[in-house]
């Protein structure tokens, strides 16, 4: 099954600049998933440099943008 997603021109250039050979889109994010999951989530436990008051500001607006989000879909 494929899927449609939107990549701002940065983010497409990136995901470009990392294919190796004849790798597809699909290769490379699935080598950077691949990674990103590699790390037990216990190795990042106390790395947030900031303070309590800016990690729950984050946190607020993290809540307001999911209220926000609106998914479509794509058919052809």
């Amino acid at each position: 099954m494929t899927k449609v997603i939107s990549l701002s021109n940065a983010a497409y250039d990136e995901i470009k600049s990392l294919k190796e050979g004849d790798d597809s889109f699909s290769d490379v994010v699935l080598r950077l998933a691949g990674s990103a999951r590699k790390k037990p989530l216990i190795e990042f436990f106390g790395t947030w440099p900031g303070t309590r008051e800016e990690a729950e500001k984050i946190k607020k607006e993290l809540a307001r943008e999911r209220k926000t989000f609106k998914t479509r879909e794509v058919t052809f």
